[in-house]
């Protein structure tokens, strides 16, 4: 399911995006198996980055925390996804809590908070939201901008299952990626749903095992399209053991640095690409954008002064980074305005229900765009048309977004593999 989107394009189709095109139906066919055989996360969002030649996912967020980003006209879309999802895990469910970060001050999260909520409710639910925050000790209104009000509630623990006073749910939504750890009164829930499960979060989820599923996926899907799989893929590697305090670690940095670069080169030269490459260096566990560097030399590494350690060496909730993924750069060639721009693509189950723009206009088409400064604009329906329209031409708005549906769901695939993968082993 990808809807058809309105949005200022930045020229014609490219090769890659309309060799995707022209093969939707075997693809539709292709992603259909694979979902026969891998279950969806139940939610999630992917970044991508289109740099003309290449078009690729660069992360793979399990939490998704901008539903209040996306246009409107998305809502049922994403209504009949969740139902999906809900459907297959609990068909009888009645109620659902829901587990939010800790952002309280954070209005703009807790938009995003409702908005979730406000979904589920539609599929016939009764939703409610439980705090991991102990100073929640009652049930607490919080007033947001748009003039609703969300209730935070204490949690209830019993042996196997966890709810409100008065409130016992089939299932869990974490809308929290854990990145703290996970809370003991999350452990052993056996008796319920937990949504998506606790190693799904950042205390136990890498980077690097999301994109070597990712290298597979990507391999089967050219082979059905006859592309090189580098045309959808970044190339990584990983390093661990770093500590950037310490300076521990910067010899495994600089060399997987040169062996990135060394690869990325080989392919610009194929394909007689004049940009610079460059690589992204990042914590191979947590979100928000912390942990980040852009590095075009291994000579940057070993360079850093205290405040670049200082700040790859913490991410969310003050962990510490001790392993890294150094990821091929892809650079971006979207623009808003005056501002650099990537898409993000936001799924429920195997569909695609929306997405938006992160853009920045003080950043450049090599850097990260998730920093301070970086602002959402969102993709605006045309139609309820789900697939790309074949009596428009190839730049056509439905067909320039179905090419970001399709490798959106080919990393939410990915992220099916991962989670399958990574499940800890029951006793």
């Amino acid at each position: 399911m990808v809807p058809h989107l309105t949005t200022a394009l930045t020229g014609p189709l490219l090769a890659l995006e309309a060799r995707i095109l022209g093969a939707a139906q075997e693809i539709e066919h292709w992603l259909r198996g694979q979902w026969q055989e891998h279950t969806p996360p139940f939610y999630g969002s992917v970044d991508l980055r289109n740099s003309g030649f290449k078009l690729a996912p660069v992360d793979m967020n399990l939490f998704p925390g901008g539903f209040n980003n996306l246009n409107a006209a998305f809502l049922p879309l994403c209504v009949q996804a969740a139902m999906t999802a809900i459907e297959k895990i609990c068909p009888s469910a009645k109620r659902l809590l829901l587990i939010p970060e800790n952002h309280t001050r954070n209005l703009f999260y807790l938009q995003n908070v409702a908005q979730l909520v406000a979904i589920l409710r539609l599929t016939g639910l009764e939703v409610r939201i439980g705090s991991l925050l102990p100073e929640i000790d009652k049930p607490t209104p919080v007033d947001l901008q748009n003039g609703t009000t969300l209730l935070l509630e204490p949690m209830v623990r019993s042996e196997h299952r966890l709810g409100l006073d008065g409130f016992d749910p089939c299932a869990i939504l974490l809308n929290n990626d854990l990145s703290a750890g996970i809370p003991d009164i999350l452990k052993g829930l056996d008796d319920q749903f937990v949504l998506p499960p606790l190693h799904a979060g950042w205390a136990v989820r890498r980077k690097s095992n999301h994109f070597a599923a990712y290298d597979e996926i990507a391999d089967d899907f050219a082979k059905l399209l006859g592309i090189d799989p580098w045309q959808i893929n970044p190339y990584f590697s990983v390093c661990s053991s770093v500590n950037f305090h310490e300076r521990q670690g910067e010899e495994c940095l600089a060399s997987n640095v040169d062996a990135v670069l060394a690869m990325i080169r080989e392919k610009y030269k194929q394909y007689a690409i004049e940009e610079t490459p460059y690589v992204v260096v990042k914590a191979d566990a947590g979100t928000y954008g912390m942990g980040v560097m852009t590095v075009k030399d291994a000579s940057e590494i070993t360079g850093l002064n205290r405040k670049q350690r200082n700040k790859m060496s913490v991410i969310k909730e003050g962990m510490s980074v001790s392993q890294v993924i150094i990821q091929e750069g892809v650079h971006t060639k979207e623009r808003v305005s005056d501002g650099v721009a990537e898409p993000v693509v936001y799924m429920i189950d195997r569909y695609v229900v929306g997405g938006f723009y992160r853009v920045h206009s003080g950043r450049g088409e090599d850097e990260n765009l998730n920093a301070p400064g970086m602002h959402f604009e969102p993709l605006a329906f045309e139609t309820s048309c789900s697939y790309p329209d074949q009596c428009q031409t190839p730049d056509a708005p439905p067909n320039r977004f179905y090419a970001y549906g399709v490798v959106a769901r080919l990393a939410q695939l990915a992220a099916s593999l991962e989670l399958e993968r990574t499940a800890p082993v029951e006793a």
